[in-house]
């Protein structure tokens, strides 16, 4: 018997996260590892008066590319791609794997080719996001891959997702909809501040956010979300942190990052495992040792780590940092082939100061308190 939360996040991510319309064109980004949800998805698309494209992303094909093509394949852009990007309504993208490590082996040299190749599509997302012509949302769908990654059963993994999407609620538009309300209360108060002070157990950090703006990250783009983020000013930060998770990127795990920073920039960078990987990534373009993102956690029922950053940097009680591109909206001129994200944990005695009043503690909002 097929399980109704699959059908009910279906609907979520066509009628709530992009909010499809009658003659929308809809981008449907899949694999074969999520077939019950690309079905679902599909059907929900037509339901709502939709046309659905439907974009195939099997693991294996990414793995083949990476390991066998030449500089010239590696660079090279579809131009039905390119298309889709330029002129459909929404990009639904449906990720699941069933090998979290399936590219540990690549060449790292042979993956930044091929971001640096995507970052015109990269680039179009972004633009035509912050112009409000293009909606997206990514989620993924639960596997055995990484159901063992986050050292549960399938079983327990699925209650785990679904809990998290809210689709195990009557109504989960409407649990959506409260949470997006809390948020917005922080996201209007943060509007015009200038500067940010992070301060705790793994983190001394000042960064400006004049003229930035705060977006209120409410399941629109991801699913599940849970929030607030921004790009800090480019040459602003300074200071030092010491992510406590580990940061994974491209299916390699790289743990104890510390980044220093100068003017905005890292300039120096230490692992205590894959060091090596994290300064190839950081030495990919001039923009990937900036600061894209600056952001705070806020969803409380994401409450452990999965190593799938989906979840893991919407954990209460914790910030996340992205080295690389930042986002239009934001009022970010980052750009990169990177985006990497970094989680903090603050809840033991973290705290950030905004404009000189305190705005958070030990992983609290004092508006929200």
């Amino acid at each position: 018997m097929a399980d109704p939360r699959v059908s009910k996040l279906a609907r979520l991510l066509v009628n709530y996260c992009v909010a499809t319309r009658p003659g929308d064109k809809i981008i449907l980004a899949g694999t074969s590892s999520a077939l019950p949800l690309v079905t679902e998805t599909y059907r929900a698309i037509l339901q709502a008066g939709g046309h659905p494209f439907l974009l195939w992303r099997d693991q294996e094909f990414t793995e083949i590319l990476l390991q066998q093509a030449n500089d010239q394949q590696l660079a090279f852009i579809p131009d039905p791609l390119q298309a889709l990007y330029d002129s459909y309504d929404a990009l639904i993208n449906l990720g699941a794997v069933n090998n979290t490590r399936a590219l540990s082996n690549v060449d790292p040299a042979q993956h930044r080719k091929a971001e640096q190749a995507r970052r015109a599509l990269q680039r179009t997302v972004m633009n035509r996001t912050a112009a409000g012509a293009f909606r997206w949302v990514t989620t993924l769908y639960p596997t055995h891959a990484l159901a063992q990654e986050a050292d549960m059963s399938l079983a327990e993994y699925e209650d785990f997702v679904y809990r998290a999407c809210h689709v195990d609620l009557d109504d989960p538009e409407a649990a959506w909809r409260s949470l997006s309300g809390r948020q917005q209360t922080l996201v209007d108060w943060l509007a015009g501040k200038r500067q940010v002070v992070v301060r705790g157990p793994h983190v001394d950090l000042t960064l400006s956010i004049a003229g930035r703006t705060f977006v209120n990250s409410d399941g629109h783009k991801n699913m599940p979300s849970g929030e607030i983020f921004t790009g800090p000013v480019e040459t602003s930060v300074n200071g030092w942190i010491r992510f406590t998770y580990p940061a994974i990127y491209a299916g390699r795990e790289v743990d104890g990052v510390e980044l220093q920073f100068e003017a905005g920039k890292v300039v120096s960078a230490s692992a205590s495992k894959n060091e090596a990987f994290l300064q190839q990534v950081l030495d990919t373009d001039p923009g990937a040792r900036y600061l894209g993102e600056f952001a705070i956690g806020t969803n409380d029922g994401i409450n452990q780590f999965t190593k799938s950053i989906l979840y893991d940097e919407k954990i209460g009680g914790t910030i996340h940092l992205a080295v690389g591109a930042g986002y239009p909206e934001t009022g970010s001129h980052n750009e990169s082939a990177v985006h990497w994200d970094m989680i903090c944990d603050m809840r033991q005695g973290g705290q950030i100061w905004v404009d000189g009043e305190l705005f958070y503690d030990s992983g609290r909002f004092l508006l929200l308190d």
